[in-house]
C-alpha cells in the first residue's frame, strides 16, 4: 500500500515543538539551578544545550533529507549499524516514551482534577480515570487518520506556545526584590576550579538535554511528509528555533520573578509565574492550560512511536502484524493499539516512572550520539543524490562532532553521578539485543519447518 504524503511544513514544525516541549520546562529549571548553584552557570547550561540541540537539529535534518522513510529513527540504526542495535534502542525508546505518556498524563490529571472535581474527589483513583480517558480520547483521534491527528496536534501546540508566551509575560508584573547572593560551593570547601565548574555543567546538561530531547523523532515521519527532503530539514530547524527562543525567555522569567536562590528549591514554578499575572485565578487557568499541554504530548507520542514499531515490523524485528494498516485512513492500527495499551498499563505503575527514566536517559544519550553518527555513513552511501534535492549542512563534520561529543559528555556525567542507573540501562539494552536474536532464531526455525 502506497503511503499518502499528508504532512506539511507547518504540521511537522508543530510536531517538533510538541515532541520537545512537554512538562520538562515547568520542572527541570529547578534541577538545573540546584546543580548550577550560580546564575551564570545556569544560563550557560541552557545556552550550551540550545547550541548542542541546534547542531543536532542540522544533523538530523540532513539525515532525514537523505533517508526520508517512515520509522526513520529505527531504520538509520538498522542500516548503519545492525538491526539488533536498532531493535534494542527503539524498544527502550518506545517503553520509556510510554512511561512518559503515563507519567505526564497523571500530572495533567492532577492539575485538571483540582479545577473540575470537588476536594473529596481529588484522589489517586480519579486522577487515574482522567489520565486513562485522556489517552483513550487521543487513541480515537489517531484512529481517524494522520490528517485529523496532525491538525489536532497543530491546535494543541499553538495552545502550548501561547501558554509559554503568557508565562514569560510575568517579567512585566514585578520581580523578586529580596534575594540571597548565590555562591558556588565545592565539596572540599575550597575555591572552585575549572574542573568543579565543568562537573557542575555536566550535571546541568543532564536535565537540559532531557528538556531539549525529542525532535530527532521527526524523521519517523519521512515517508508521510510532502516533499520530505526539503520539508523535514526546514521543520526541524524552524521548530527548534521556536523552542530555543521560548526556553531562554521563560528561564529568564523564572530567575527574575522567583529569584535564583529561591528557584533552586521552588515548587510549581509555572504556577508562581501565572499567579504574578492573574492573581489567585492564575492557578486555575494554568491548570487547564497545562492539561492541554499534556494532551499535546500524549497525542504527539501516539503519532510518533507507532511509526517506529511499524518500521520494526517491516524488518521482521517485531511480528509482521505490526505493519497492518486500515484501508480507509492508513492508520497503523496494531502498532498504535499496542503502544496505547503499554501507556495505559504503565499508568498503574507510574510511581516507578522516575526509576525507569534514570535507566533510560543514559541510553538515550548513547542513542542520540550513535544515531547522529549515522550521518558519516549516509554521506558516503547517498553521495550520488542530486545536491539540489537534499539538505546539506554547513560546517560539516564539525557540527555532528560537537553534538556527538556533547551527548557522550552527558552520558559520562550520568555514569559519574549514578553508576547503577547507567549500568542498569546497559543491562536493559543487552536484554533487548538477546530478545532480538532469540526471536530471529525462532523465526528462522519456523520458516525452515514450513518449507
Amino acid at each position: 500500500m502506497q503511503t499518502k504524503k499528508q504532512l506539511s511544513l507547518f504540521d511537522l514544525a508543530m510536531i517538533v515543538v510538541s515532541l520537545v516541549i512537554g512538562m520538562g520546562i515547568f520542572r527541570t529549571p529547578v534541577n538545573v539551578a540546584s546543580k548550577a548553584q550560580i546564575p551564570e552557570l545556569f544560563f550557560l547550561a541552557w545556552a550550551v544545550g540550545g547550541f548542542v540541540a541546534l547542531c543536532g537539529a542540522l544533523t538530523y535534518a540532513e539525515i532525514g533529507s537523505r533517508y526520508p522513510v517512515t520509522g526513520g529513527y529505527y531504520k538509520i540504526f538498522s542500516v548503519c549499524y545492525h538491526p539488533s542495535i536498532a531493535f534494542a534502542i527503539n524498544c527502550i525508546i518506545v517503553v520509556s516514551n510510554a512511561a512518559s505518556v503515563a507519567g505526564v498524563s497523571l500530572i495533567g490529571a492532577e492539575y485538571l482534577s483540582k479545577v473540575i472535581l470537588a476536594p473529596e474527589m481529588q484522589t489517586g483513583e480519579y486522577r487515574i480515570i482522567i489520565a486513562v480517558i485522556s489517552i483513550m480520547i487521543f487513541y480515537a483521534v489517531n484512529l481517524l487518520g494522520l490528517k485529523t491527528s496532525s491538525r489536532t496536534q497543530n491546535i494543541l501546540t499553538v495552545i502550548k506556545i501561547v501558554m509559554v508566551l503568557t508565562l514569560i509575560c510575568a517579567v512585566f508584573f514585578g520581580e523578586q526584590t529580596t534575594s540571597i547572593t548565590p555562591i558556588f560551593n565545592t565539596p572540599s570547601g575550597n575555591l572552585p576550579t575549572w574542573s568543579d565548574y565543568g562537573k557542575a555543567l555536566g550535571l546541568c546538561l543532564i536535565a537540559v538535554s532531557f528538556s531539549f530531547g525529542g525532535y530527532q523523532q521527526t524523521i519517523n515521519f519521512g515517508g508521510e511528509a510532502k516533499d520530505a527532503k526539503r520539508v523535514i530539514p526546514r521543520s526541524i530547524i524552524i521548530g527548534l528555533g521556536i523552542i530555543i527562543t521560548l526556553y531562554m525567555a521563560i528561564n529568564y522569567a523564572y530567575v527574575k520573578v522567583i529569584g535564583f536562590e529561591q528557584l533552586k528549591s521552588a515548587e510549581s514554578i509555572a504556577a508562581i509565574l501565572a499567579g504574578k499575572i492573574f492573581g489567585p485565578a492564575g492557578f486555575s487557568l494554568l491548570s487547564v492550560l497545562i492539561y492541554f499541554s499534556v494532551l499535546g504530548y500524549v497525542n504527539v507520542n501516539l503519532l510518533s512511536n507507532p511509526r517506529a514499531m511499524y518500521a520494526m515490523g517491516e524488518e521482521k524485528a517485531l511480528p509482521s502484524i505490526f505493519t497492518k494498516k486500515t484501508k480507509k485512513n492508513e492508520v497503523m492500527i496494531v502498532s498504535l493499539t499496542v503502544f496505547t495499551i503499554i501507556a495505559i498499563f504503565t499508568i498503574f505503575y507510574a510511581q516507578t516512572f522516575d526509576k525507569i527514566l534514570n535507566y533510560t536517559i543514559f541510553l538515550d544519550s548513547i542513542g542520540m550520539a550513535f544515531s547522529a553518527a549515522a550521518i558519516f555513513f549516509l554521506r558516503k552511501t547517498t553521495a550520488h543524490l542530486d545536491k539540489s534535492t537534499i539538505y546539506t549542512m554547513k560546517l560539516y563534520p564539525l557540527l555532528p562532532i560537537i553534538f556527538i561529543g556533547a551527548y557522550l559528555f552527558v552520558a559520562f556525567s550520568i555514569y559519574s553521578d549514578d553508576p547503577n542507573a547507567a549500568l542498569n540501562g546497559l543491562y536493559i539494552f543487552l536484554g533487548f539485543v538477546v530478545i532480538y536474536f532469540v526471536t530471529k532464531f525462532f523465526n528462522r526455525k519456523k520458516e525452515n519447518t514450513q518449507s
